[in-house]
């Protein structure tokens, strides 16, 4: 077997799911992200929520706005769906390329959701408008009804909702978001082309142990939560894999100190610092550091249908120290692998 290389060159990737927030936080974290990645996946769960394109059009420049000069990158915005959404202003968005994809929160899910969807039946004309026009579905995976147990939420969502709708829209791109069970996995495998995921690097290194195992640590906590054992090596098989219907979505999503480390700690990790670096570990460990860059820069871009990106990155084989917080704005943030060192580090993009 060839020895593992020291660098490794790719075509500069995307991220196709994360939350820049709004505001000094959002003008905090985006310069972490656009060092990285060429485009990224914007959620749209602020308060209130992106609800309209032209909600999203004034959201696109504010971020634009935090671009360190002279850097590439381009935010790719969604909008939230309701019950309420009006089918004309989702496709006009689509069209004039203010919105990239619609996302799907089932009311409750998860952070800023409690404007959701009630019932899939109730926006069933936004999505037959959707799929006519070929524009895609993210969604959040998860049931919210209190007598289903929280580490059942994705699995019981497949059954009930997801299976369902993809039988009744067979041409609705659907991105199954931040996949973190078995059977998600094995869901997006047997569905037809139109259906892929998202993994992120939390659930390929964590499992439901990192949270809870000797003491409770709340940075570790996430929506979808982490899982079992065998479903974090499930995820990690599927991305590094090599079949296109997984791809990189960080999912990142600060909060900061305060507000993680609270009577009622908010969900979300936020690992945009070092997403490749963390990413690549996994690769590496697997033996799959040649399916990386389709993982990174291409799975996900065909599947939108968006041009491969003209760029590189290189990493090399060097420790990456993650700090124990990082600047987020109006108070501090602890980063996915706080204090811990990484095996490679960014070193040109």
């Amino acid at each position: 077997m060839a020895p593992a290389p020291d660098t490794l060159t790719i075509r500069r990737p995307d991220d196709l799911h994360l939350h820049f927030r709004d505001g000094a936080t959002m003008r905090a974290v985006v310069p972490w992200t656009a060092r990285q990645f060429a485009r990224a996946i914007v959620m749209p769960n602020l308060s209130p929520p992106v609800t309209t394109s032209a909600i999203a059009a004034g959201y696109r420049e504010r971020i634009g706005a935090a671009v360190p000069e002279g850097v590439p990158f381009e935010p790719l915005m969604t909008a939230y769906l309701t019950d309420d959404t009006d089918p004309d202003d989702i496709a006009a968005g689509f069209a004039g390329g203010v919105l990239t994809a619609a996302k799907l929160y089932p009311a409750g899910a998860t952070t800023n959701s409690a404007s959701g969807v009630t019932d899939i039946a109730r926006i069933m004309p936004v999505l037959e408008r959707m799929a006519a026009i070929g524009m895609p579905l993210c969604v959040h995976g998860e049931v919210t009804g209190a007598e289903v147990d929280i580490f059942d939420r994705e699995a019981v969502f497949i059954d009930r909702e997801l299976a369902p709708l993809v039988a009744r829209l067979p041409v609705l791109k659907v991105i199954f978001e931040h996949v973190t069970t078995a059977e998600a996995v094995q869901f997006v495998q047997g569905a037809g082309t139109n259906v892929a995921a998202t993994i992120t690097p939390q659930h390929l290194h964590i499992n439901r142990n990192a949270m809870l195992a000797g003491g409770i640590r709340p940075h570790m906590y996430c929506l979808p939560v982490a899982k079992r054992e065998t479903h974090r090596l499930a995820l990690r098989a599927a991305a590094t894999s090599g079949s296109p219907k997984f791809f990189l979505g960080t999912d990142s999503a600060p909060h900061h100190r305060h507000a993680k480390e609270a009577a009622c700690g908010c969900a979300g990790i936020f690992n945009a610092p070092f997403a490749l670096e963390s990413y690549l570990q996994v690769f590496e460990e697997e033996g799959a550091l040649d399916r990386f860059e389709g993982f990174a820069s291409e799975h996900g871009a065909r599947f939108y249908g968006l041009p491969l990106n003209e760029g590189v990155v290189t990493l090399e084989r060097l420790p990456a120290a993650v700090p124990a917080e990082i600047e987020g704005g109006e108070a501090s943030i602890v980063p996915f692998h706080a204090g811990d060192t990484l095996n490679w580090r960014l070193v040109s993009a």
